[in-house]
């Protein structure tokens, strides 16, 4: 395990509460962000041209994957929705956790198939922002189909983040931030099933586990929430690499750029106390840094 000092650059000083929900588009060569808390927030960035646009919702958006029609599949608060760049419309498209009022969406990303993996968690934030507590593990994970059927997977869950596959497809990793362990399941692609789940890392030392990504050699990238930094997993779950941020809260990470071997972290600036904010003013932006590996394209959803 090695501390790696590798230069991090600011793309967008956006000042997010709370950025989420990274994912790369070649097709366009954007990259795609949110800010969750209300009033929430879908980013878009061109990266050759500079051009940041920002749209704005009423309803807490959490997670998103696209669709191969140019629209984006958004997790929020209450369920999956889609939305449409060219009209600015969050149309939504299936509710979930009905019978959990107390509890919201939070991260998901699609498998190789086409299905949206979304976690759900007992609802943190109240009016404004507010910090509400986190009391029970009422988190659940589903399995959003194209057509629609929501899937409940796996039940019991603090805070739902970082979904994501080994290359081969053959492992399914999946965080629960609160109880600070990252989950390995064996999966069936072709059924979309998971089983036989056992503790991949749940290392304390670099604070709490958030969202995460696969490299091209099968390596964890994950995004430390409280922990200033992005630790790089090996396949066996043990630590290879720290890499510091200038950030406090690191939320989520992406592959993205032309040869996809740049990574894309998210941050969040919410609630932190002015001398945090004055070490590193840039917190609650999207930054990039060189991992020395390519990673994968997030999928696309199939409906």
């Amino acid at each position: 395990m090695t501390i790696t000092e590798i230069p991090v650059t600011c793309l967008v000083d956006s000042k997010d509460k709370l950025g989420e929900g990274c994912f790369w588009d070649a097709a366009t060569q954007c990259l795609w962000w949110l800010d969750l808390i209300v009033p929430s927030a879908i980013h878009r960035l061109h990266l050759a041209s500079g051009a940041h646009r920002r749209w704005q919702f009423s309803e807490m958006v959490t997670a998103m994957a696209r669709r191969r029609d140019g629209t984006i599949l958004v997790g929020s608060h209450r369920g999956v929705n889609v939305f449409d760049p060219a009209t600015g419309a969050l149309s939504p498209r299936t509710r979930i956790g009905t019978d959990l009022p107390g509890n919201r969406g939070n991260d998901g990303a699609c498998d190789a198939m086409g299905r949206f993996w979304f976690g759900s968690m007992m609802n943190n934030v109240g009016d404004l922002g507010a910090d509400l507590p986190i009391t029970a593990d009422t988190g659940l994970l589903y399995r959003f189909d194209a057509d629609g059927t929501a899937t409940v997977m796996e039940r019991n869950i603090g805070v739902s983040n970082g979904p994501c596959w080994s290359p081969d497809n053959r492992i399914f990793y999946f965080t629960d931030s609160r109880n600070q362990v990252i989950w390995a399941y064996d999966f069936d692609l072709a059924a979309g099933t998971i089983s036989n789940r056992r503790v991949f890392n749940d290392s304390r030392d670099h604070g709490y586990p958030d969202g995460a990504t696969v490299d091209a050699e099968g390596f964890l990238w994950s995004a430390r929430w409280e922990g200033a930094c992005v630790l790089r997993i090996d396949p066996k779950g043990r630590i290879d690499r720290i890499v510091p941020m200038p950030a406090r809260r690191v939320t989520n990470v992406c592959f993205g750029g032309a040869k996809l071997d740049t990574l894309y972290v998210t941050t969040a600036r919410l609630h932190l106390p002015e001398e945090d904010l004055r070490r590193h003013p840039l917190q609650g932006g999207l930054f990039c840094f060189d991992p020395g590996v390519t990673g994968f394209e997030k999928h696309a959803f199939a409906g």
